[in-house]
């Protein structure tokens, strides 16, 4: 099979595909005749060759896929006039506290926020897909650590945690939340989504209830988080997805 043939086949499964590929997965289509290095090298070719199109080819934490690009959410979000549900802010801090200084208990996001977190902002985050536990951190009641999911970098468009942006200034933590709510209110669209998918998956639940402290919707966090691997914590960290 010549190399226009082959990306061919690439870019046919890649589009008719509900879920990102892996290349392992992608090798399959050629009864593993091509070799990984093969593949990556054709996926290379076919980003470039979409470069100038509307959809875009990715590499995300649970494989390659095809989706929309970022700057044309807006023209795609008025095909849903509707207002989509949105996180408070407490939940945007909660969120980052986990992305960036996991794995990381209940008590540990309370003390880096100063306030006490809901158990309804866990649940909702969990529920949304973007977080879970991990493990139990060996200390009286073995706490839960939590830590983010793939499902979190791919709906923004991540490969790994290594891509999350640095906090280095009150701006880029202001960046980083706009980021987080964009993604939770409007995520990368696939390419292609199987009837009955995505839209569920797609919409976050409201907020039900605010936190208990009266000064909690507007608080900003103590400290702002640092990046994976510098909270100091002897918990294993969340194994790195692998995309080959």
């Amino acid at each position: 099979m010549n190399t226009a043939d082959a990306k061919r086949v690439l870019e046919t499964a890649l589009i008719c595909s509900s879920q990102p590929l892996q290349v392992r997965e992608l090798r399959v289509l050629f009864n593993d005749e091509l070799g990984a290095d093969t593949v990556k090298s054709l996926l290379e070719e076919l980003q470039d060759d979409w470069t100038q199109r509307g959809v875009e080819l990715v590499c995300v934490a649970s494989g390659w896929r095809f989706q929309s690009r970022p700057d044309l959410r807006e023209y795609l979000d008025r095909l849903h006039p509707e207002k989509p549900p949105k996180y408070t802010r407490a939940a945007l801090e909660t969120l980052a506290i986990i992305a960036y200084r996991q794995p990381v208990t209940r008590g540990d996001m309370e003390d880096i926020r100063g306030v006490t977190i809901n158990t309804q902002i866990l649940k909702q985050l969990e529920d949304r897909g973007w977080v879970e536990v991990i493990g139990h951190r060996e200390a009286p009641g073995r706490p839960g650590l939590y830590a983010t999911t793939r499902q979190f970098l791919d709906d923004l468009g991540l490969a790994s945690l290594d891509q999350l942006p640095m906090l280095e200034s009150p701006s880029q933590q202001a960046e980083v939340f706009a980021g987080l709510a964009e993604a939770a209110e409007s995520p990368l669209q696939p390419a292609l989504v199987m009837e009955g998918e995505g839209a569920d998956a797609a919409a976050l639940p409201p907020e039900a209830s605010s936190e208990g402290s009266p000064a909690d919707a507007g608080d900003a966090p103590a400290d702002p988080p640092s990046p994976p691997g510098e909270s100091g914590d002897a918990a294993p960290a969340p194994p790195s997805p692998e995309v080959a």
